[in-house]
């Protein structure tokens, strides 16, 4: 028998890595609500300011484009400084940002607070990610990445719920202020609780060439995608150029990146090994089967169901409750025997949960309707944990966070693209159709579903190359 086969049935986690894993889910805390509170609250915004659709929508844009940004810098500075260092610096500027956002006078201040914090999501996340898989020693990825989903699944569920409330009672300025205390606990939390790097390297030099070329690649690439639904295609100039430009810039990077004698922004040689370039590429389709039915279920409720923006939001409770029922089992299982079989189960149960509403109609049950969620709820909580386990499984530690930057950029993508195309379907189902056609509108809601169906059945072919167990990947590219 090999000693790589001797592992006990289940090993328990531990506390330190327990500990970190909490404490960092109540700095995730405030931007995944804020991103889901905000979307309920542009209506009010738009408003207030007297600003056009148009105008306000860069509330939301100029945001995922300074995450864009962003994101590529956090893993030098992670080698730099070190995870705890950064994940405080970036609470303190998502805090600062929330504050002037609540304060900001016009449209034009509050894009450009608004900047700010998305540049600290931005670090946040990725750093959060290279944290916990480095105190947990790679041990138990499957349960640590279950705990540290649970502000991803509680975002989506309570996000729109909570600012339907808000907004209502207290105005759209309390939807930042919400982020406030989440930020005052989470720091002090951070101080104490997360165990400060011995050993970084203060003279890792930073990859400025590199930066140059991805942080505004992934940038304009994010805009490119986002043009998609607000021009019908990737016809017009104003998709289609910055999409090449994006793409130009990329492909300069990886050049770059595998000619540079120093530590590149992103290790692209990562892509060499088969599961983790599968693991990545799941991550968009991951992206665009979440992002893009989360846009389409509350406006099939709202516009061929009737039902206000806070019922919208009730309805889709079932969704997370499954997100949540599954996320435990997945971990371990995934622990267990990896992630191809978790992923392919998930991939067939989101199939099922999704199939009721491309049948479904005006006046189709809702208790149904919320079964069906309730399954494909199941089958998106094990198959984010089960991928993002995959992507890290096999990595020697000074790879990990160039892991992170690279799954956050591919998760992002897809969450964009998912959102963009299935609008622009939905969009070319009703063209030439009155916007009051119930009929019209139930074929488009229909034919964006089976469009979200048809992503999810070609999901399997990425998975069919992850790692059959955990010790291959990464591993069996350095041997």
């Amino acid at each position: 028998m090999t000693t790589e086969n001797v592992r006990p049935a289940e090993e328990k986690l531990d506390p330190v890595a327990l500990r970190v894993a909490i404490i960092l889910i109540v700095g995730a805390l405030a931007p995944l609500f804020d991103s889901t509170m905000v979307n309920v609250a542009l209506h009010t915004i738009a408003g207030d300011m007297k600003a056009t659709i148009s105008s306000v929508q860069w509330v939301t844009t100029g945001y995922v484009l300074a995450m864009g940004l962003s994101v590529p810098v956090s893993g030098w500075a992670t080698r730099r400084f070190g995870c705890k260092r950064l994940y405080i610096f970036s609470l303190v500027i998502f805090l600062i940002g929330s504050i002037c956002t609540m304060l900001s006078w016009s449209i034009e201040s509050m894009i450009a607070f608004r900047v700010i914090q998305g540049v600290g999501a931005g670090l946040l996340m990725p750093t959060l990610q290279t944290e916990l898989v480095q105190v947990s020693g790679g041990r138990n990825l499957g349960r640590i990445m279950a705990i540290i989903s649970i502000p991803s699944l509680l975002g989506p569920i309570l996000g729109p719920v909570l600012g339907g409330i808000i907004v209502n009672n207290l105005g759209w300025h309390a939807i930042f202020w919400v982020n406030i205390p989440i930020c005052i606990v989470a720091i002090p939390l951070s101080v104490w609780g997360i165990p400060k790097e011995e050993h970084l390297d203060k003279k890792a030099s930073i990859d400025l060439l590199g930066m140059l070329l991805l942080s505004p690649s992934f940038a304009i690439l994010i805009y490119g995608i986002v043009q998609i639904s607000t021009y019908g295609g990737v016809a017009d100039s104003a998709v289609y150029i910055p999409l090449l430009i994006g793409l130009a810039l990329m492909v300069l990077y990886v050049v770059h990146a595998l000619q540079t004698k120093r530590e590149p922004a992103l290790n692209v040689r990562l892509f060499k090994s088969v599961n983790f370039s599968a693991s990545n590429i799941l991550l968009i389709f991951s992206g665009i089967i979440t992002n893009g039915a989360m846009l389409m279920l509350p406006l099939y409720y709202q516009d061929v169901r009737g039902a206000s923006a806070l019922a919208a939001g009730l309805w889709m409770i079932p969704q997370g409750a499954g997100m949540l029922f599954t996320r435990g089992w997945a971990a371990k299982a995934a622990d267990r025997g990896g992630s191809r079989n978790i992923v392919l189960f998930s991939l067939t149960t989101v199939t099922i949960g999704t199939l009721p509403f491309a049948f479904a109609g005006a006046d189709t049950n809702f208790i149904l309707l919320s079964a069906a969620l309730l399954i494909r709820g199941a089958g998106l909580g094990g198959l984010f944990i089960a991928i993002m386990m995959s992507a890290y499984v096999g990595l020697p530690k000074e790879q990990i966070p160039h892991a992170s930057i690279a799954t956050r950029i591919f998760q992002t993508i897809g969450g964009a693209f998912g959102s963009a195309i299935l609008a622009t379907v939905a969009q070319a189902q009703m063209a030439g159709r009155a916007d009051s056609d119930l009929h019209a509108a139930v074929h488009a809601f229909n034919v964006s579903f089976w469009w979200s169906i048809g992503f999810t059945l070609l999901a399997v072919v990425p998975m069919l190359f992850l790692a059959k167990n955990k010790k291959s990947g990464l591993d069996a590219v350095q041997q």
